[in-house]
């Protein structure tokens, strides 16, 4: 009996010697983490920076149309705003032959644009200013008709405007000198009660072409101009 104890006991210490044998950790004490835990945890890579906010974009420009300033600067630009006035249909002149009472007289072109003459007959005028008429008719008299002819012509009166829309009596008029679209309004009455009366549309021939756009009542006009005064919608 006390040999099996010895053998026993020999067991015990030997086992305890070679580590298979492990004393429980003491009531209370935590518990080394394991060591793959911890290499794990170690090898972690760190967590990445954050990228600084990008900043706000901007916001996109909005460019407003043009207003009633800017289309009647595009109204008076060329060709619209030459400042040489070219003649039409219905206005009145007067030419003056120095020396030749009898073709000295007031002449109206007509719807043909041109105005007939005694001895030349009819002399172009459409599209053309005072002044190259009067060079037009000089070139005729001389030819046969006056050695050295000097010829004048001015402007006795504009061909009419025309005005439509609301107003109180809508039709053509004469041209007044230094004429805005408010006076072209006046003198046709005013506004009708449906009236908008912030701008109004004018129509412009130039040169076999029509112009239109939308100006203030400042807007100066010119002759042969049509104006539309529109309804408003309250």
């Amino acid at each position: 009996m006390r040999a099996s104890r010895f053998i026993v006991l020999s067991l015990a210490l030997t086992l305890a010697s070679a580590g298979c044998m492990r004393l429980p950790p003491p009531r209370g004490a935590a518990a080394p983490p394991p060591a793959a835990a911890s290499a794990s945890v170690a090898a972690a890579p760190a967590a990445p920076m954050a990228a600084p906010p990008a900043p706000p974009m901007a916001a996109p420009q909005v460019v407003m149309g043009p207003g009633p300033a800017e289309a009647a600067n595009a109204m008076a630009a060329v060709p619209l705003g030459a400042p040489a006035y070219l003649l039409d249909a219905g206005d009145k002149l007067r030419v003056v032959v120095f020396g030749q009472d009898g073709l000295s007289n007031s002449y109206a072109v007509d719807a043909a644009g041109n105005i007939t003459m005694p001895l030349i007959g009819a002399v172009s005028a459409r599209a053309q200013t005072t002044s190259g008429l009067s060079q037009s008719i000089a070139g005729k008299l001389r030819n046969g008709y006056i050695r050295e002819p000097h010829v004048a012509v001015e402007i006795e009166a504009y061909r009419p405007f025309f005005i439509l829309g609301e107003v109180a009596a809508p039709g053509p008029y004469p041209h007044l000198a230094n004429m805005t679209a408010e006076t072209a309004i006046a003198i046709a009455g005013g506004f009708s009660p449906r009236a908008y009366k912030g701008t109004v549309d004018v129509s412009r021939a130039v040169d076999g072409q029509l112009y239109r756009g939308k100006v203030p009542l400042a807007f100066q006009l010119r002759p042969g101009d049509t104006i539309l005064v529109s309804e408003r919608w309250f």
